[in-house]
Parts: structure tokens; C-alpha cells; sequence
């Protein structure tokens, strides 16, 4: 493609590996939407198990970008978004593999908010997908933790935003113009935690945001990794797989150190201090938890250490 897309454009960034069969559900929702997709961009992470065919057959105007470098979720939406922005992007419309819009209503619900009330980015809601009235991960608000919609538009509050709060790699659609004051994701974060720095930068930016309640993004539950403590009070978020956990927590040194996150940083350590030698009685937990995080505030960001014992899930490639 060499012309340059009409004015209002929408163009959708997908970034995926090895996820053919969720993505066809996940595109089959894009090119369904009742305010049109002008272009998809798919950014594939794993070129091995070529996702093409599938791309090319979902019936909107496509480009196809196969990765042979794993640029996780970090650099593949890093990726695609740029080249949104080149083709002539008025909006950029963020999407997953194994996630997708609940309805066909979606995107032009995103629009009509996001222009009404002069949004520079705007997120739907992350539902679990077995139970659209769960979040499919937990959502902080100050120190208290919600895993229901309901209590997202409680009596008294803004029933159509919940300003100041998004999801940014599910669904969400940012301006073009939003990204050249806040940037593309870091590619040096991979996985993990790149979704959370870019909502530092948009929060730091003053540019107004949120989450539009009236439009949901179904997901896979990635609640089980947030550990309740104190009753429900505190969480601690600790995956089972190992390369995930060292992502996750190289990747919290980095961003806790950061303008404008460094006193929840502050409370990290009594977090996952109570969390690994109170709840869960493991010191040598504790240990290895304060030895990635000092690899991410040393902005020490090679990649996962692959061993006999360690094996990179084959599905690397966002936040998930």
C-alpha cells in the first residue's frame, strides 16, 4: 500500500505467535465492527508457524509483518503501530490473539466516547471471557483491588468512564497524535510490565484517558497469578512459569523506579516482603524476587536465561 489512507482512518495492530486458531476468532470480531477497520496490521512473532493465510483470508485490507527476532509483545506492537502511523493513521485500534471484541458495536463505541468527551486514548473493558461480569484481571484503584464490573460504575460515580485507568494491549484506541507525545512501547521490556510503563507515560503526559464501561474486550482469566493477602487487601502477583516470573519482576525493578511510580516502588518491598515470608513462607523466593528486580533497576534487560529447566513458552509474545 503507497497512498496514504482517508481522513477518520481506524487501523487495527495485532501482535501474535503460534496462536492461529485463537487468532481467526480474534480478526473475525475486527472485520465485523459496525465503524470499519480501514486497515489491520498483524505483527507475527513467530514466522515459523506462519499465521499469513489467516491474516490475508479475515477480509479486511491487511499487512502481514512476519518477525524472525521475537520482539515480544513490547517491540511487535512497538512495531505495528509505527507502521500504522506511516500508513496514515487517524486512530490506532489495539488488539490480541486470544483476546477480542465482545460484540461488532465495540470500536464505534470506542470512537463515539473518545470524541464526545475529547479522549486522547480510551480502553474498553477486560472481561473474562466464561464470565463477561468477572474482570479477566484483577483492577487496582489506590490500594484496593476489584475482580467484578460492578464495582467499576458504583452509585455516584461516572457510569460511562472510568477516567485515569486502561488497559492499553486490549482493545484499547489511541490517537495518532497521542503517540507522538507518549511514544510506542519499549522494546527493551519484551513482555511484562510494557503495557503498565506506557500507561506511565500517558498518565505523566496529563493527556486525558480511561475505560469505557459501555464496551467490553473478552480475555482469558489472568486473575490466578494475583495472590490475595491480608484478607483480599493486598495482592502479589506471582506466575508459575518461570520465564513469565522473570519478566515480571525484571521488569517492576525498571518501572517502580521510575518519575512518577516510585512510591508504590516504596511499598513493593514491604508487598512482597509480607507476600513471600508471611504468606507464603519462602525465602529463597524473596531472594531471587530482589535479584530481578535489582537487574531491572540496573536497566539490565537481556533476555530470559534459557536453561534444561526453563523452557520459553512457545506463546511468548505480550503481556500474558
Amino acid at each position: 500500500m503507497t497512498e496514504k489512507l482517508p481522513a477518520g482512518s481506524v487501523v487495527a495492530v495485532v501482535v501474535t505467535r503460534h496462536r492461529r486458531d485463537l487468532l481467526v476468532d480474534s480478526l473475525a470480531v475486527m472485520a465485523k465492527q459496525t465503524h470499519p477497520v480501514a486497515h489491520l496490521v498483524v505483527v507475527d512473532n513467530g514466522p515459523d508457524q506462519p499465521a499469513r493465510d489467516v491474516v490475508e483470508s479475515c477480509g479486511l485490507p491487511t499487512t502481514y509483518l512476519p518477525s524472525w527476532h521475537n520482539l515480544g509483545g513490547a517491540g511487535g506492537f512497538a512495531l505495528g503501530m509505527l507502521h500504522a502511523l506511516a500508513l496514515g493513521a487517524d486512530w490506532v485500534w489495539l488488539g490480541d490473539d486470544d483476546g477480542r471484541a465482545a460484540d461488532e458495536h465495540v470500536l464505534g463505541t470506542l470512537i463515539d466516547v473518545a470524541q464526545r468527551r475529547n479522549l486522547a486514548a480510551v480502553s474498553p473493558v477486560v472481561a473474562d471471557q466464561a464470565d463477561p461480569e468477572t474482570l479477566a484481571f484483577p483492577l487496582r484503584r489506590g490500594l484496593r483491588w476489584h475482580r467484578g464490573r460492578g464495582a467499576l460504575s458504583a452509585p455516584g460515580t461516572d457510569s460511562e468512564l472510568l477516567s485515569g485507568i486502561a488497559s492499553f494491549f486490549n482493545g484499547a484506541l489511541f490517537r495518532a497524535e497521542t503517540l507522538d507525545v507518549i511514544g510506542v512501547p519499549d522494546l527493551r521490556l519484551f513482555v511484562r510490565g510494557d503495557e503498565v510503563e506506557l500507561h506511565r507515560r500517558v498518565v505523566r503526559s496529563g493527556l486525558p484517558f480511561g475505560t469505557c464501561l459501555n464496551a467490553v474486550y473478552v480475555h482469558p482469566n489472568g486473575s490466578d497469578e494475583f495472590k490475595p493477602m491480608l484478607g483480599g487487601r493486598l495482592h502479589a502477583q506471582d506466575p508459575e512459569d518461570p520465564i513469565k516470573r522473570y519478566y515480571t519482576y525484571r521488569n517492576r525493578g525498571y518501572l517502580f523506579g521510575q518519575r512518577g511510580m516510585r512510591i508504590i516502588g516504596a511499598l513493593e518491598i514491604f508487598r512482597f516482603g509480607w507476600y513471600f515470608l508471611v504468606s507464603k513462607r519462602d525465602p529463597a523466593g524473596m531472594r531471587e524476587w530482589l535479584r530481578l528486580v535489582r537487574l531491572g533497576r540496573r536497566e539490565q534487560f537481556h533476555r530470559a536465561p534459557a536453561s534444561p529447566q526453563v523452557t520459553p513458552p512457545t506463546t511468548l509474545r505480550s503481556g500474558n
